[in-house]
Formats: C-alpha cells, sequence, structure tokens
C-alpha cells in the first residue's frame, strides 16, 4: 500500500488549474497553427493569427487565455493499492480548487442555488469531480477549467436503434450547426455514444481529454470521428463564427455499449482555449 498526503494533492491540483488556464497544450497550438495555414477565409486567417497571438501573451505573462476560467472540472484516476493520508480526497480537491483560483487571480464563476439566488461561492468551488479506481499504486488528477459558454451548447440525444451510424453523424453535426458562434469556434467536438444518459455524456466529456488530431484506436471509430469532422468544416461557421473553413480542430468520438432499445448519443463541445493538464502522483 502506497500512501499519498493530501498536501500534495492540494499543491498539485492548484498548480495544475493555474497551468491549464495559463499554457495552451502544444497540441492545441499545432492544430490552431495547421488551421491557420490551411484556412481560405481572410478574415478566419486574421481570427486565427489573434488566437495565436492571445496564448502567446497568456503563456509569457501568465495570465488567463480566457476571461472564463471555467467550471472546475476534475477527472481522478486513484490506484486500488493508494492510502490517501492526512484528510479526505474530495476535500483535498476542492482546497486545491480554492488555493488555484485565488493564487492565479482565476475568475470564480460558481454560483449556489442556480434557480434561485444564485450567489457566487467566491472560490470557484466546489468542483465537479469525477472518480475512477484503477489498479496500481499511482494517483492520476487531469484538470479540466470548462467555459460555460461551450458547455451551454452541449447536447443529448436519445436516438432510436433504427436511425443507426448516419443519425448519429447528422444529429452532432446538426448540434454544431445550431451553436454557431456560441461556442467560440474553432471547436473540438467531444462524442459520447451509448451506454445510458449519463454514461453518454461523460464520455464526451472524456473524449476531450485525449490528444488534438489523435484518431480512435478502432478504425471504425476513427472512420466516424473523419465524416463527421468534415461534414462540421464544410458549415461555413469559422473562426468565432465569422466564416470559413475551420468550425473544428477535432471531432473525438468514444463508445460503450447499450440497451437493446437506445441509442444514447452526447455531445461536448470545447472551444478553442482546449485547456487541461494532467500529472500522476
Amino acid at each position: 500500500m502506497r500512501e499519498i498526503d493530501c498536501a500534495r494533492v492540494i499543491e498539485t491540483v492548484a498548480r495544475l488549474f493555474q497551468e491549464a488556464n495559463f499554457d495552451l497544450g502544444e497540441d492545441v497550438l499545432d492544430a490552431l497553427k495547421r488551421a491557420r495555414d490551411k484556412e481560405e477565409s481572410p478574415l478566419g486567417r486574421q481570427v486565427l493569427d489573434q488566437i495565436l497571438e492571445n496564448a502567446s501573451i497568456a503563456k509569457g505573462e501568465k495570465i488567463p487565455i480566457c476571461q472564463d476560467c471555467g467550471t472546475a472540472v476534475v477527472f481522478l484516476k486513484l490506484g486500488q493499492d493508494v492510502h490517501i493520508t492526512g484528510g479526505d480526497l474530495y476535500t483535498a480537491v476542492e482546497e486545491g480548487v480554492r488555493q488555484g483560483y485565488s493564487e492565479g487571480y482565476l475568475r470564480k464563476s460558481i454560483v449556489s442555488q442556480p434557480f434561485s439566488a444564485r450567489a457566487n461561492t467566491k472560490d470557484n468551488t466546489p468542483a465537479v469531480i469525477h472518480l475512477e479506481m484503477v489498479r496500481g499504486d499511482r494517483l492520476k488528477i487531469t484538470v479540466m477549467p470548462k467555459g460555460g459558454g461551450s458547455e451551454n451548447m452541449s447536447r443529448l440525444g436519445m436516438l432510436t436503434p433504427a436511425k443507426g451510424r448516419q443519425g448519429v453523424i447528422d444529429f452532432v453535426v446538426r448540434s454544431v450547426l445550431e451553436a454557431g458562434s456560441n461556442p467560440c469556434p474553432p471547436v473540438i467536438v467531444g462524442v459520447g455514444i451509448g451506454g445510458t444518459a449519463d454514461k453518454a455524456t461523460i464520455l464526451a466529456k472524456k473524449a476531450l481529454l485525449r490528444k488534438i488530431g489523435e484518431p480512435h484506436a478502432d478504425p471504425e471509430m476513427a472512420e466516424l470521428e473523419r465524416e463527421i469532422l468534415e461534414r462540421v468544416n464544410s458549415l461555413g461557421i469559422g473562426p468565432e463564427g465569422f466564416g470559413g473553413r475551420t468550425t473544428a480542430l477535432a471531432v473525438h468520438a468514444e463508445v460503450f455499449p447499450t440497451h437493446i432499445a437506445m441509442l444514447p448519443v452526447a455531445v461536448n463541445l470545447q472551444c478553442h482555449a482546449a485547456r487541461h493538464k494532467e500529472t500522476v502522483l
């Protein structure tokens, strides 16, 4: 049994949320640069240039890439041979979020009692935490500051099985079309297929964590991703909705077995500020 003290969890979560808000991953930057080179719209190229310049300034000056520093979404993979000491894991994660958003001067956007008082919690807690037990003696922490504008464009479709593959494609493309400029394109399209309503939505969000442009290991899924991306980029929405061929940088889909009477499909859109960081303790 390996011990991990809560103090390490707190420090790690605080650091990762700051890094995620300040520093876009190389895969995102490379995808944006490729999109800029291929974009045919002059206005679209100008927007992509500004996005890249903004990312460079944020990294250099250690300031947020976007004024919306997001909901604190945390994915934990906890090895079954790990013992958390000095407190409880969820409390440590919450404290890490609290410290990270305070010390990094990140905007706190979370409100309590969302249908009435909507009082700001003033420290961006509580976090949205997803815990998975796995083999081993390590703790993997992945943080995702998820902006409200793109999250608002999430969609869930409980399709009939007869809709099949084409129904899945049409639902995803329609979701992107209806979202328009709201999720700050170019977007990454996360797609979850199968399971139940809740499982599909989690799959869609997890799909956003994959390195941009890295195809699914299953050839059938990889072809589905390719076809959806092609159709999405033919919509003409373009960077920030100003028109062009770059509406999405990538489509990432994940699948899970489902009931014979169901075909759940979830779409989770990620804005061009695809912020997530991870580490293993």
